[in-house]
Order: structure tokens, then sequence, then C-alpha cells
């Protein structure tokens, strides 16, 4: 049984996205490779709101963290984590020897904008990161807010890790000022996992000038250079598959559902799923205000067995997330992303609401 997966990604991908992954294979040096990247490019620019180059990696978005944060930080970085994939950047940078410094939020609290500016105003850093939307904890961090601060530290790159947000929220890059936006296909976006995307802004690409030792598959500034020297090629062989079905995905998002449309029917299901949790006496995980658009992280007030609520809903074709590590049984988590629809929302949310009174 193909279950309708609620999980915060992969996500169910529609047939008509799986279909274009099956075109015809073409050569990756070809002009018909270069059209399609070009395509790409310029449709993510409009999703991003940015006129800065994009870049694509056959990678998940991991490989671009790294590749950020690697290529990036001359002098030392700042991470601010609200949970797991922000401690993964912390990771990232220690593992590849970058000077780095750790400031961590309790989970399910926000990384707030007077803690941004204690730190960057030291002076010791010339990159932060921030995690928008942290599926460990169902947080959506204040990045409006965070935005207005890092005005006041024009030289200090700012990378953002939005690879379950991107494509489910509103995000104007270049109105922001993010110098560097992560995301990755298989949340928001609505495809397969396998290509994760980048914007990187013009200041960052001459930043990272100052850096001696960029890796190699993951150096920024390599992936730019053949995007431009040999307009919209890469270096190692991508994932053409992925580019077909994106391309057809971004048609879909921009031109036939609706940038904003999407947006808000992203809104409505979050706020549809945080009703549910009240009317069923359970509570949100991440502080009030907070809330991911994208993946509800919720309370196990009533401490029902979430292994077992899985497996009653699976034996109906449905699947929702565990908590993540420490949290698990703890909380659980719905996500609600990419082509999802709202009566499909609802039916779930049906079915968790008889099933949890049985258990």
């Amino acid at each position: 049984m193909n279950k309708k997966l609620f999980i915060p990604g992969p996500v169910d991908v529609r047939p008509k996205i799986l279909e274009a992954m099956s075109t015809p294979m073409i050569g990756h040096r070809s002009k018909d490779a270069t059209k399609l990247q070009k395509s790409i490019s310029e449709k993510i620019q409009k999703l991003f709101y940015t006129k800065n180059p994009i870049l694509l990696s056959t990678s998940s978005g991991t490989g671009l963290m790294e590749g950020s944060i690697r290529s990036l930080t001359a002098k030392k970085a700042v991470v601010f984590s609200v949970g797991a994939f922000g401690d993964r950047w912390y990771q990232i940078a220690k593992s590849n020897n970058i000077p780095v410094d750790y400031v961590p939020s309790e989970w399910g609290k926000p990384t707030l904008p007077e803690t941004v500016d204690k730190y960057l105003s030291t002076g010791k850093y010339d990159v932060f990161t921030i995690t928008h939307n942290e599926t460990s904890t169902g947080l959506m961090n204040p990045i409006k807010e965070i935005a207005e601060v890092r005005k006041k530290y024009p030289d200090v790159l700012w990378l953002v890790d939005a690879v379950s947000s991107m494509g489910g929220v509103k995000i104007e890059v270049d109105k922001l000022g993010i110098d560097v936006c992560i995301t990755s296909t298989q949340k928001a976006i609505g495809l397969p996992p396998g290509l994760s995307i980048c914007s990187i802004s013009e200041k960052a690409l001459e930043h990272g000038k100052l850096v001696k030792n960029r890796g190699t598959y993951f150096d920024l500034l390599t992936l730019y250079k053949y995007v431009v020297k040999k307009p919209f090629q890469y270096p190692s062989t991508p994932t053409i598959p992925h580019m077909f079905a994106l391309d057809k995905q971004l048609d879909y998002i921009l031109n036939e559902e609706g940038q904003e449309n999407r947006y808000a029917r992203h809104l409505k299901m979050a706020k549809i799923t945080r009703q549910w949790v009240k009317d069923n006496g359970f509570e949100m995980f991440p502080e009030a205000e907070y809330e991911s658009n994208t993946v509800s992280a919720i309370k196990n007030t009533k401490g029902i067995s979430v292994a077992e609520l899985n497996k009653k809903i699976g034996e109906v074709g449905y699947v929702i997330s565990n908590g993540y590590g420490d949290l698990k049984e703890k909380t659980f988590r719905i996500a609600h992303m990419a082509d999802r629809k709202i009566s499909e929302l609802e039916k779930l949310l049906s079915i968790l609401t008889e099933t949890i009174k049985k258990l």
C-alpha cells in the first residue's frame, strides 16, 4: 500500500512531475542542457524573489550548507541553532576546521533578533547562519526581524537554511538581504530528494575569494564560475531527471497555482492543524507565534504511543512523523507542505481523532 506522506520530507509528488523525470536523457554539456538549466534558474529567481545568481547541486541541502559555510568563512562563523538542523550547521563547521561559535536556543524557542545583534556587534564574525524553518521542533524563525538587525552589519554574510520552507512560505531574498539562501527539492517545492538549490550574492562571491581551502565538489565559487563562463553548465554531471521535473514544477507553482495562492494554502493548512491540536487536547511544541507553516510539531500531552498511532493509521494508508531525536514519543509531527490538498489534510486529521480515541 502506498501511504500518503504527512512527514517533513520526502513528500508525495504529483504524477506529472514523476513522469517528467522519465524524459529521455540529454547530454549534460549539450545546448539542450544549457537551455534547461537557464530556464530553471530564471524561474528559481522568481520563486526566491531575487536577482542573485542561482546554483544547483546534485545533493541534499546539507551539501550546500557545507559548501556555503566552508566557501565563505574567512574569519569566523556564528551558528544560531533552534534544533537539530541548526546543530548540523555547527557540526559541519567543526568537521571542516572552520572557526565557529555555537549559539543554541532552547528547543521550541526562536533565535531572537537581539541575540543576533549581541553577537554580530562584537565584530568577530564574517558569517552567520540562521535556520528559517526547523523541522525537528516545528519552529519558524523571525527572519524579517532578524533582517532589520542584520542591516547594521552589512559586511557580515548571512546564510539561511530554507530547506523546509522555500516554496511554502514567502521568502523575499533580496528584500531581506540574504547572501546565501538554501533549499532542497523534496519538501515544500514538491519533488523527490536529490537536488538542492541556492541563491548567492555578488558580495558573498567576492568575499569567498579570501578563503584558501574551499573544497572541491561544494565550492560555490567553482559552481558559479561554470554557470557564468560555460553558461548554465556544472563542473560535475548533474541530476538531469530532477531538472526536467523541477522545470515543470516551477511552471506549476508560478503560473498554475500561483505563488501567493501557494503560500496561502500552506498557511491555511497550518492553521487547520493548530486548531485540531487545540480541539483534541494537545499543545503545539514551539513557542506561540513561531509555529511553522509547513510542519507542525505537537506535544504528546496525552502520553499516547506515537509508534502505535502510526501503525494504526498506516493500516489505512497514512503516515506522520514521530518526534525527532530526544523528542521521540514526547512529540509527533504532521507535515502539510508541497502539493498536499487541504481536503487530504482534513481527512488525515479526522482519522487521527478517531484512532487516538481507541489507543
